[in-house]
């Protein structure tokens, strides 16, 4: 399907379009052949000229009374987001948190193939990692290189995740995702995603206490 998408797109945009994949996807699942965005916007509870802001990126138009071809709406998100394509990647920190991303099979339906796990731990090199054997930090870059490996993931603890980055750039990665609880510098054709659970934490644990505080006060 060929669409007019848009090169670029608003950050907050590409954050929303996955959570419609979600949804279109179980809309398909039910049998639904078309939806509108105030559909969409009933379920997911934005406005419904915000989804149709959202929707355009992907160049997809919907139809006058009848809404989005949902087979035809999934596919244009999929091709936007570059999910239609599955994207290999190198994942660093063969430890709890290594563990669950290598484990996490949602991971393939995004287009994502996490191909081999790395680690400077003796204890953890060659064992088996979620079916896949955790394989030495030094073969990285002769991998990563012969593969043609462009996403690499660091799981590793904070301390070691610069020296990381610097290993993934060096080896020709163009894309980091970035789970270390650390600041890491790349140069401008270097794309980092970063995810600071810490954060994450921090806003809902304040959340509940505000919550607790106001049944205190009831």
């Amino acid at each position: 399907m060929e669409t007019g998408k848009q090169k670029g797109a608003p950050l907050p945009t590409v954050r929303r379009l996955p959570t419609y994949l979600r949804l279109l996807r179980q809309m398909e699942k039910d049998g639904r052949e078309f939806v509108s965005s105030t559909a969409i916007a009933d379920e997911l509870h934005p406005e419904s000229i915000q989804v149709r802001k959202d929707l355009a990126v992907t160049g997809i138009e919907g139809k006058c009374r009848v809404g989005y071809p949902v087979s035809e709406l999934i596919q244009a998100i999929e091709e936007f987001l570059g999910w239609d394509n599955t994207t290999d990647a190198f994942l660093v920190g063969a430890g709890s948190l290594g563990a669950a991303l290598m484990g996490y099979e949602g991971f393939e339906r995004h287009g994502l193939n996490i191909v081999a796990a790395f680690d400077i731990d003796d204890a953890k090199v060659g064992r088996p990692l979620r079916g896949k054997e955790v394989l030495p930090l030094s073969k990285f870059t002769d991998l990563a290189r012969r593969m043609h490996i462009r996403m690499g993931i660091i799981a590793t603890p904070a301390d070691a995740a610069p020296s990381i980055a610097n290993l993934m750039v060096a080896s020709g990665i163009r894309a980091i995702w970035n789970f270390a609880p650390a600041k890491i510098i790349v140069p401008e054709n270097v794309v980092v995603q970063n995810e600071d659970l810490s954060s994450g934490l921090a806003v809902l644990s304040r959340q509940l206490a505000e919550i607790l505080e106001k049944e205190g006060e009831a």
